[in-house]
């Protein structure tokens, strides 16, 4: 039976279709962004070769880009060293080129390292193109003086991801006086609209790390404007680009053999070698459209996820999708409810996808066949669990999103069919969402999903699965405010016990919640901290019969330093329902990072400590949870990083007495040379334990389990679609009867992919 919907969800549901409509009548919706000075583009009158090497024939008569701002740690002041930047085209190629000056060379931080793997604590610099000329989203195109590459979508609406990869060339160089880097940019990685004359949205930027970490701009941000890519200067001058009609064709082969047990201290069985050939196709038939096809994908990981501790979580863990199909317009997907989580798309046999823009209107609509063996997550009002999925489903997901100013409304939809050999069933999940900026500091955004379920008939795997059918709401509304020294972020939101988003990672359902996170900040000057914010972070959380789950009022205290360094403290004071009593605890928090040099960087500690909660038991504990780690890099080559979680909980039952109920921990170390930007040799180790005491557990436990597992790659990368890698990798489980850890796979594994453009 379907669960009635609460009069404060048919409130929320009325504020969202009020505020819609405000925006599609046009009412005074539009932000007040403040975009930087605007540039004029001119074609290249010469030859460009990409070597670091400024002085070509193409970059002669180009007006260089001398006006830059330092947004970090300056507030748009003069910055300290001097930028020059350059910007031309011609027929085939967009073009950036930097001279960058630096009163010591020799401190450049420039490690080399695998694609994407650019980090804060280090020199690079690139340019971030709104083509569209939205003032929304934006492509990232960054380089270090080494020519190693970093590419993301950066979007006011979700955020940074470095998922996407497109195809395009840099080349630095580290002169006398500083560095050089330049950019070619094929118009075939670029979404733009097809017009005569078009003008982009467009920052030349630069990090640069020292005894902090700086950031220039060719443009403002305000520090009370609320958006990043709405303050892009304005480019012109561009004419006649190439209109589409342009196509990659990356067929792969793949070669593996994967050796196991039938369970932990048998011996290893050989498997048999197996080998996958299939393609991916990447078709633009206009500049504005891009066409995405799979048939029998490869879509294993070449590196393993990092483990994350399970140990007393409610809910399930979210893990970041790596797979290059579903990352086409990926920040199209991106909505205020994770609806779309595409690694819910196990294993397809095949796909489509359509991603374009047409006018003010953005869109994409995906469809694949999933032959299952994963896992599906069940959620609930106080916890979630995981279920095996064996079955074949039928995978559809399409959004369009309405953009008017900075302000836009969406719909979107997702859809589940499973196959009848596996017991049926299907999810639908249908709604609007919007966001409405009314001025610089103000954010007003809302979300209303529908979902309609029939459950598959499959007992075996889950009492849940019965082919019962669910229909059930979820609504979300906050208002974000944002100002130089001000800032609040006030949510509410609801999820109907009979919710499902099978195609999503919603983990926790039948609940409501009252969230809110405010602050002040203050930028001390020629002080060791930069930057202080003090901060409140406040949520309650109740079951759909006003009973609750769980709160918080935490208070603390947020700064930049010098050594690149951020501290963090707070003091939470929380309470949780887990059974059916009401647990509180006082669990302070402290998280410290630094970058002190080119050879220790990305330096963190995060610790909690205190009063807990053993949810598995219902019962009051305390204890500690440590996440810690950092990089070190000897040279150029080599980079060491290394990762740590610890995890304790004691209790003292009445009953059963007192003492450590679990010590869970994780070490991982990620070892890699790189011989240059194409290729690279990489190492991994990875150990995960947890250790229990059976005899203060109110059910049946063991008193160990532990997991390691090792893995090597040898990578050569043309580019993100022509590879070849040659790799290793085994499990060993622990087994109890020996105390000790037993193999239990091992797998060989090789893979080579070539793009073909046309």
């Amino acid at each position: 039976m379907a669960t009635t919907r609460p009069r404060s969800l048919r409130a929320l549901c009325a504020a969202l279709l009020v505020l819609s409509g405000g925006l599609v009548h046009g009412i005074a919706f539009a932000a007040d962004p403040k975009p930087g000075p605007p540039l004029t583009i001119q074609k290249a009158a010469g030859e460009i070769n990409i070597d670091g090497d400024v002085n070509d024939p193409g970059w002669q008569g180009i007006q260089p880009v001398t006006t830059w701002f330092e947004t970090r740690v300056g507030d748009n002041v003069e910055p300290q060293v001097k930028n020059v930047g350059y910007l031309t085209y011609d027929d085939r190629y967009f073009y950036a080129a930097f001279v960058f000056e630096d009163p010591n060379p020799g401190a450049i931080r420039a490690p080399l390292g695998d694609h994407d793997q650019l980090s804060g604590s280090t020199d690079y610099a690139g340019i971030i193109v709104d083509t569209k000329n939205d003032g929304k989203t934006a492509q990232m195109f960054l380089a270090n003086p080494r020519g190693l590459q970093y590419d993301a979508l950066s979007s006011d609406v979700s955020g940074e991801d470095n998922s996407p990869d497109f195809f395009w060339d840099a080349a630095g160089r580290i002169t006398s006086t500083g560095w050089t880097l330049e950019i070619r940019v094929p118009f075939t990685s670029l979404r733009y609209t097809d017009t005569a004359q078009p003008t982009w949205g467009i920052l030349l930027y630069r990090n640069y790390p020292r005894d902090r970490r700086y950031q220039f701009f060719s443009a403002r941000l305000p520090r009370d404007v609320s958006c990043f890519i709405c303050n892009s200067s304005k480019l012109t001058g561009l004419a006649d680009l190439p209109k589409g009609s342009h196509m990659v064709v990356a067929p792969f082969a793949t070669g593996s053999q994967t050796n196991q047990a039938e369970d932990v201290g048998l011996p290893l069985q050989n498997g048999e070698f197996k080998s996958e050939a299939g393609a991916d196709v990447k078709w633009s038939p206009f500049s504005a459209l891009t066409m995405d096809g799979t048939i029998n994908p490869d879509f294993s990981q070449i590196e393993s996820d990092v483990a994350q501790i399970g140990a007393n979580e409610r809910f399930a863990l979210f893990y970041p999708e790596k797979r290059p199909f579903f990352l086409e317009g990926v920040d199209i997907f991106s909505s205020p409810f994770t609806a779309v989580y595409t690694r819910t798309v196990t294993s397809p046999r095949g796909g489509l996808r359509a991603t374009g823009r047409a006018g003010t209107n953005s869109y994409t609509a995906l469809y694949a066949m999933d032959r299952g063996g994963g896992q599906v997550v069940i959620p609930g009002p106080q916890g979630s669990y995981s279920v095996d999925q064996d079955f074949q489903s039928d995978v559809g997901i399409a959004r369009v999103r309405h953009d008017m100013g900075q302000s836009f409304v969406s719909v979107l939809s997702t859809v589940r069919n499973n196959h009848e050999t596996g017991g049926g069933g299907y999810n639908v999940v249908v709604g609007p969402d919007f966001q409405w900026r009314p001025n610089t500091h103000e954010n007003f955004t809302g979300q209303y999903l529908w979902s309609e379920t029939k459950t598959p008939n499959r007992p075996d795997l889950t009492s849940d699965w019965d082919g019962r059918k669910l229909s059930d709401g979820a609504g979300l509304l906050y208002w974000a405010h944002g100002t130089t020294h001000v800032d609040w972020f006030l949510q509410g939101q609801q999820l109907g016990e009979e919710f499902r988003a099978d195609d999503g990672f919603i983990p926790q359902v039948g609940y409501r919640e009252v969230y809110l996170d405010g602050g002040y900040t203050i930028r001390p000057k020629e002080n060791f901290f930069s930057r202080v914010r003090f901060f409140t972070t406040n949520w309650y959380d109740a079951d759909l019969h006003d009973n609750m789950l769980s709160r918080r009022v935490s208070v603390g205290s947020g700064a930049d330093g010098k050594l690149n360094s951020f501290i963090r403290v707070e003091l939470n004071d929380e309470a949780y329902l887990s059974g059916t009593e009401i647990f509180e605890r006082f669990r302070p928090r402290v998280i410290i990072q630094a970058s002190p040099n080119r050879m220790f960087s990305d330096l963190s500690v995060d610790c909690s400590f205190g009063e807990d909660v053993d949810f598995a038991n219902s019962r009051p504990g305390h204890g500690v949870s440590v996440t810690g780690g950092g990089t070190i890099r000897p040279g150029n080559h080599l980079e060491l990083r290394l990762s740590l979680q610890g995890r304790t909980l004691n209790v003292n039952d009445p009953a059963l007495g007192a003492g450590r109920l679990f010590t869970a921990q994780v070490e991982r170390l990620r070892a890699t040379w790189t011989f240059s930007s194409r290729a690279f040799m990489r190492l991994i180790g990875q150990y995960q334990q947890t250790t229990r005491d059976p005899s203060l557990y109110t059910f049946g436990v063991g008193s160990k389990s532990a997991i390691a597992s090792g893995s090597g790659l040898l990578a050569y990368k043309l580019n993100w679609q022509t590879v070849f890698y040659l790799g290793y990798g085994d499990q060993h489980d622990y087994y109890s009867v020996s105390d000790d850890l037993k193999p239990m796979s091992q797998q060989f594994f090789a893979k080579a992919s070539y793009a073909i453009q046309r």
